[in-house]
């Protein structure tokens, strides 16, 4: 018990410093930010609720919200299911699993802004997508200046982030005791038999880790819609990041941090569901 005690004083020891330093650069500014939501831009007086109404009744942030929310709920599908099929496929397939498994992580690498340099190559007006859909008597799509730019937003989002979630699905796929399959093929299962009874249900905390931290990596590709199309691109592409680039470059500070905080309490909530539904599934 003393030898216990011991090394859990030890451990407090060094975890100390991280600690301090995590309250001050992250937990002390976040209670600051949702306090800010309660006072006026100067933080000098109290408002309540005011800054929330006002927010709510903003027209930029009904829009950022609205394309924020179609984002997620189509960007993180597609490459969730995307990732999934490739993660099936390097699995079952050994030369795959070499071949594709030095490539995987390649997109992360690349920087931001050589992408977008690709990208506008190939979505420009005069770029070689246009130029493609010409030879066939196509017109082109202003593929950057309009609502087009959303699925150019998706499409980066999935080419960035698709390794990373393929990486993340192998680890749980592998996990599975490979037992089971052999019971399943004795039994007479087939592949989908398999993959739909043996490999979902215990691959359920790898789905929740994918969906929670899909919706997180949402919030990243401002960098690309900035550059493709600067602080105020076409209404399709209006995200939450350009909302609070554009208070904060008008220190709006109120109406930030009272969107933030709201922010926070939506993924909050929306992780909490996720982590629940799942750990509901993978009881049964």
């Amino acid at each position: 018990m003393k030898n216990k005690k011991s090394k859990i004083s030890k451990a407090w020891f060094f975890l100390i410093p991280s600690f301090i330093g995590v309250c001050i650069f992250y937990i002390y500014p976040l209670l600051d930010v949702v306090r800010r939501s309660f006072v006026n831009c100067e933080g000098s007086e109290f408002v309540g609720i005011n800054n929330y109404i006002e927010v709510f009744n903003n027209e930029a942030f009904k829009l950022a919200a609205v394309n924020t929310i179609r984002f997620i709920f189509l960007g993180v599908p597609i490459i969730l299911m995307l990732s999934l099929w490739i993660a099936v496929k390097i699995v079952d397939n050994v030369w795959l699993e070499k071949q594709l498994k030095q490539v995987l992580l390649l997109p992360m690498t690349i920087p931001v802004v050589s992408l977008i340099i690709v990208w506008r190559f190939l979505f420009d007006s005069k770029g070689f997508v246009n130029g493609f859909l010409h030879i066939f008597g196509i017109s082109g799509v202003q593929w950057l200046t309009t609502d087009a730019s959303f699925y150019v937003l998706i499409l980066s989002f999935i080419w960035k982030n698709l390794g990373y979630c393929t990486i993340i699905w192998l680890v749980g796929l592998l996990a599975v005791p490979e037992e089971i399959y052999e019971a399943a093929d004795i039994d007479g299962a087939g592949r989908y038999a398999k993959f739909w009874y043996i490999t979902l249900p215990n691959i359920i905390p790898t789905i929740v880790l994918q969906i929670i931290l899909g919706v997180i990596n949402t919030f990243k590709i401002y960098r690309e819609a900035y550059l493709i199309a600067g602080d105020y691109p076409a209404d399709g592409i209006y995200m939450l990041q350009h909302l609070f680039n554009n208070w904060f470059r008008e220190l709006e500070i109120n109406k930030m941090a009272t969107a933030a905080t709201i922010n926070l309490i939506v993924i909050t909530l929306l992780a909490l569901f996720v982590k629940k539904l799942g750990a509901v599934n993978y009881e049964k």
